[in-house]
């Protein structure tokens, strides 16, 4: 099962989320799937999400990275 969850951008000087394709590993795990944009550093490919209220909405963020 996929979803979008939202990646934490690094060195960008202020939070910053990218929403990206997941497959859905556990309940609250997910690996990314696709490239990670050149000019973009993003925190990790294997991670531990929870629902998240941003600014603009709500979704999963990441919140526990593992390589």
């Amino acid at each position: 099962m996929t979803a979008i969850i939202y990646m934490p951008l690094l060195n960008e000087g202020l939070d910053v989320w990218r929403p990206v394709n997941a497959e859905r590993l556990t309940d609250d795990t997910y690996r990314v799937l696709g490239e990670m944009p050149a000019d973009e550093e993003w925190a990790g490919s294997a991670v531990r999400c929870e629902h998240t209220i941003f600014a603009e909405g709500e979704g999963l963020a990441a919140i526990e990275i593992s390589n």
